[in-house]
């Protein structure tokens, strides 16, 4: 057998019943990704005989004698195809994971399937950009600015430093390498949702052939742990063990089989048998805090950070302001209600997994998709007893993360393995064991009671809230605590109560995820601000405008936060809603509808803190080169956050260069200095204020070099256009390199940021919807995002965060549902049956930016990268009542939810 790829012929034969996708990357063309294995994501598009096909369901056999055309030789001789550069040209890509499937793709369209990009592009999913970008790559639009003078980049649209590779297809995410001696890891799951594992027989297991070893809970640390990486480790229950004899829901990991080949461990894993002692399973979390219920976690007690094990309470929070009751008795107008929000999954296209390794200096190396290197290192060194300096984590490009990688997932695994075996390992997630095996958003109960005067302000805002943990506390507290506060401290409110449960149940565990709490309880929120704007016939701009915090207001939710550090760093919340308010009342291109379609508008806002609490950590470390431009080293993981193309603004702004000059290397403990990791909008403004804080000590010690040798006064001395002058005296970045080499002093500076004191940021949604009132249809006619984030850093990136937060908001909140059965299993594990934003799925969102400098971030920024999903679901839910009249309390707003009440009310 032979094959033509790329222009080459490869006389390799696949293995019986290899896909073409893993015999391409097993010959080094890792453009080819892989998102599901089923066909359903198109990251491993390749072009056969120039037609785009899904690598991933084509026999590998099946190309022989046909012509495959990967990513990496899309360009042919040119080096980049019209394609790629137009992905380029229009920033096309966010995390890159799914751009080389995406492009090509693209590249193969004529110009009939050009005009119904819907379903031209819906074998092609994009997790990350909400597609308007790719749109305009098709159309040819120029997003991006190539180049700016020194000393100008920040707040200009420029390109992302890796963007050339991701179009290419020579970024390398996780598993894009090769390494001698692999050895694969698959691992057992439990078939029940609570039982005790009595007896593990290996022997079956171990006799296939390639088997090096079966891990079972009897050969890891027996010590508890939380898989939620945070700073500090106070803010999460350590109940969690790398393998337990005791299993909390369907999919948890029993046993780590490692061998020689995949099929091998995956054979192993069905030959070991395992006995349980099935126990009662709890899937209802109110039926899970009920006196009398089974026990999840009998031994955790209050040393381990569980609040209330006899209850299943992982956490609880309880406060209140003034007097709740007495002001709704008192109020002109009030709302009460119930509202109910959903599983969801991350669904980032890059699953969790990694590489682990001893080298020849025996450190544990561990190459990963995580949001955290710097605090998963610091949980191995803990959980096996090596220093510090014996562990190094690190990730390149990493493929989505949305929260759900602030998580240790796979990284112990991975170490017990290396450890155990002294190879090199591999484990990598299918999309299944994503699904049933890692995190979810938590699911939540809110109850709401509100009121207001005659006059339209508040009296009186009350919360209840029940938040389903799953198996595991990770995140619990921090989410639901979350949850409660910036969502109502937004609002000036003499009386106001919380009360918060995070219950376990033997369900798949809920942890970090965009927003972070605040979508769930911002749909309850804001429709009861609308409810009661509308009882008093005041509109729901108005209504806000009268309630909002200004500054000089304190931000208030109780009980009294231990924490004092949040600030009006830049405040644009009047703007955004002002901003709404003219789009939205703008005139527009109405569609031409039947009357079976009501239409209607709906807003909502939110405001977040622009760090977590408690402390967020950067490091970073400049240095001049040898050729008058920059190493500099951060800390912070790139997953389509757009953290690497600020960190190079931030320092080519600081020190009177250009972008192009800044040479970055980041998210690598082998690096030094610590990071807490890129989760909690940290990336800009904690990790981007030690850039900056490194980058103004580097430019204060170029001056004191160039006036030491002018014999100067330092005051004098300025740098400009790469070059520090003082009057008519100009020395070079590359003049002073040299000196400094001579005099034996490099020069190099570092920054630190500790992420206090905090800013907040604001966004404000608005939607123009269509509902059919006899199918339970909905069309979003209009889509328009406000955001306060500071001092834009990169418009079109920032849009970009925008676009894409409303396009994965909008997937939760009309169709993305993770379905559990009454047994506590995930019956929808694949994307096929997880209906993920497409093309056709996403409208464009009008994006605007309100005009604030902030005094706390870097250069006047501030986050703006979870924020904009949070109040994409109320803003929705406001829409479709002020349509329909009717109040609809449980996303997802699917058609068959919408009917039934659309038929009572209409027939």
């Amino acid at each position: 057998m032979s094959f033509e790829i790329n222009g080459k012929t490869f006389p390799q034969e696949p293995r019986a019943g290899q896909c073409l996708r893993t015999f391409l990357r097993e010959l080094g063309h890792f453009g080819v990704k892989k998102g599901c294995d089923a066909g359903d994501c198109g990251a491993c598009t390749v072009l056969l005989d120039g037609e785009p096909v899904h690598s991933c369901l084509i026999p590998a056999f099946r190309a022989e004698g046909r012509t495959v055309t990967t990513i990496e030789g899309l360009g042919g001789e040119l080096g980049a195809h019209p394609m790629q550069q137009a992905f380029l040209d229009a920033q096309g890509f966010q995390c890159g994971f799914c751009t080389a499937g995406m492009i090509l793709t693209c590249a193969s369209l004529n110009q009939a399937q050009r005009t119904d990009l819907g379903a031209a592009l819906k074998g092609n999913i994009c997790r990350c950009t909400g597609y308007r970008a790719i749109e305009d790559a098709l159309l040819g639009k120029i997003n991006v600015e190539e180049s700016v003078e020194a000393g100008a980049a920040f707040g200009r649209s420029l390109p992302a430093p890796a963007g050339p590779d991701v179009v290419r297809g020579k970024a390398r995410y996780t598993f894009d390498t090769q390494i001698d001696g692999l050895l694969n890891i698959k691992l057992l799951r439990s078939p029940h949702a609570h039982a005790r594992i009595t007896a593990i027989d290996k022997s079956a297991a171990l006799s296939v052939p390639g088997v090096h070893a079966v891990l079972t809970h009897e050969d890891a640390p027996s010590v508890l742990i939380s898989t939620a990486r945070h700073e500090k480790d106070w803010m999460d229950p350590e109940d969690t063990r790398i393998l337990d004899d005791v299993v909390r829901f369907i999919g948890q990991k029993v046993a780590a089989v490692v061998a020689e080949s995949e099929g091998a461990a995956e054979e192993a894993c069905r030959r070991l048998k395992v006995t349980y002692e099935v126990l009662p399973a709890l899937i209802d979390p109110e039926q899970a805090m009920a006196p009398g219920a089974p026990i999840i976690h009998p031994d955790r007690t209050t040393e381990n950070r569980v609040a209330d094990a006899r209850r299943n309470l992982a956490a609880e929070t309880h406060g209140e302001f003034g007097d709740v009751a007495a002001a709704l008795a008192t109020s002109a107008v009030t709302y009460e209600a119930t509202f109910h929000s959903h599983r969801v999954q991350h669904a980032a296209l890059e699953t969790h997994g990694g590489l682990a390794w001893l080298d020849a200096s025996g450190v544990l190396n561990v190459r990963t998709s995580t949001q955290v290197p710097f605090l998963t290192r610091r949980a191995l060194s803990d959980i096996f007893q090596l220093p510090m300096d014996k562990v190094r984590v690190f990730c390149e490009r990493v493929g989505g993360g949305f929260g759900g990688k602030q998580e240790m997932f796979v990284e112990d695994i991975l170490a017990l393995a290396a450890l155990k075996t002294g190879r090199p390992v591999k484990l990598e997630l299918t999309r299944e064991e994503q699904f049933i095996a890692t995190s979810t958003r938590h699911p939540m109960r809110v109850h709401i009671k509100a009121g207001a005067d005659a006059d339209g302000k508040l009296t009186a805002l009350q919360l209840d809230v029940l938040s389903n943990t799953g198996a595991y506390g990770n995140h619990a507290g921090p989410v639901m605590f979350h949850s409660l506060s910036e969502s109502i401290a937004v609002y000036n409110c003499p009386n106001k109560r919380v009360d918060g449960y995070a219950v376990y149940t033997n369900t798949v565990p809920s942890g970090a995820f965009r927003g972070y709490g605040l979508p769930q309880t911002l749909i309850a929120i804001e429709a009861a601000i609308d409810e009661l704007a509308g009882q008093l016939g005041i509109s729901p701009y108005d209504m806000r405008r009268r309630n909002i915090v200004k500054p000089g207001d304190p931000m208030l939710s109780p009980p009294p936060s231990e924490f004092h550090d949040v600030l009006y760093g830049s405040y644009g919340l009047d703007q955004c809603l002002d901003l709404v308010e003219r789009a939205m009342q703008a005139d527009g291109p109405r569609p031409e509808l039947s009357p079976e379609w009501l239409i209607g508008d709906g807003i909502a806002l939110t405001m977040i803190d622009t760090v977590p609490p408690a402390g967020h950590i950067a490091d970073a470390m400049i240095a001049l080169n040898d050729d008058g431009g920059f190493d500099l080293t951060v800390g912070t993981a790139e997953f389509g956050n757009g953290t690497s193309t600020v960190h190079r603004q931030i320092a080519a702004t600081t020190l009177a260069t250009t972008v192009d000059r800044i040479r970055l290397r980041q998210s690598d403990t082998a690096h030094g200095g610590h990071d807490t990791g890129a989760y909690g909008s940290a990336g800009t403004f904690v990790a981007g204020k030690a850039t900056h804080a490194a980058a103004m000590q580097l430019a204060t010690d170029l001056r004191a070099a160039a006036a030491g040798a002018w014999l100067c006064d330092v005051g004098s001395c300025a740098l400009e256009d790469e070059f520090v002058v003082s009057g008519v005296r100009r020395m070079s970045f590359v003049e002073l390199a040299k000196l400094a080499r001579e005099r034996g002093q490099p020069l190099a500076a570092q920054g630190n940021s500790g992420g206090t004191p905090r800013s907040v940021g604001f966004n404000v949604q608005g939607f123009r919807v269509a509902v059919n009132k006899g199918t339970g249809e909905l069309k979003i006619l209009r889509s328009v995002q406000a955001a306060d984030a500071g001092v834009v850093a990169n418009p079109m990136q920032c849009r970009g965060q925008v676009e894409g937060g409303v396009a994965q908001a909008l997937g939760a909140a009309l169709y993305e549902e993770m379905v559990i059965d009454a047994d506590g299993r995930v019956t929808n594990a694949k994307f096929r049956d997880y209906h993920l934003p497409s093309f056709a799925d996403v409208p464009r969102t009008e994006v605007f930016f309100a005009e604030t400098s902030d005094t706390i971030g870097p250069l006047g920024a501030k986050s703006m990268s979870e924020s904009p999903y949070n109040p994409v679901a109320a803003a929705l839910g406001n829409a479709i009542a002020d349509a329909t009249g009717i109040r609809f309390t449980a996303p997802p707003f699917k058609p068959d939810r919408l009917f039934p009440a659309l038929h009572d009310k209409f027939g």
